[in-house]
């Protein structure tokens, strides 16, 4: 009997836990949806809204090849909140990596552009970092970029 109360206790636990994160996660994403809306309202922009929650803006969309979510590419960008905080940015000769080992939100935004294209990447957490904190970003973080996506390599 008193295996069974246990094994029936570390069960509840078990999916106490796991419901508890799974509506952590839910939250993050309804703040992370109604942050990036509003920054939207707020600064007057115009933006698309994939079905995996990543929000992005085509200024330029590109003449050149187009990248898949596996191609190699060079992008220049700035990486800021939605408080305009600058995190991180490139030069202007930009970068060189394979969109498979980068966040998921630029795995699925980069390819939206072809060479010479430039926008703006809106990035809830589940897309980036998750809660997760890294150095200057902290977890739940709306991540915003700039992009210029210059090669196709």
């Amino acid at each position: 009997m008193k295996k069974l109360l246990a094994a029936l206790f570390s069960l509840t636990l078990f999916v106490s836990c796991s419901n508890s994160e799974k509506d952590a996660q839910t939250d993050y994403k309804e703040q992370n949806e109604q942050e990036i809306k509003d920054y939207i309202t707020k600064n007057n922009l115009t933006a698309q809204r994939t079905d995996s929650g990543l929000y992005y803006i085509i200024n330029e969309p590109g003449t050149g090849k187009q990248p898949t979510a596996t191609s190699s590419v060079t992008v220049a960008y700035t990486g800021s909140f939605t408080s305009g905080k600058t995190f991180d940015q490139s030069s202007s000769a930009g970068i060189t990596f394979p969109l498979n080992e980068v966040i998921q939100g630029w795995t699925e935004g980069i390819p939206l552009f072809k060479e010479g294209g430039s926008g703006v990447l809106l990035i809830p957490s589940h897309l980036g970092y998750g809660s997760t904190s890294r150095p200057g970003i902290p977890g739940g973080s709306v991540l915003i970029f700039d992009v210029k996506l210059i090669k196709v390599n």
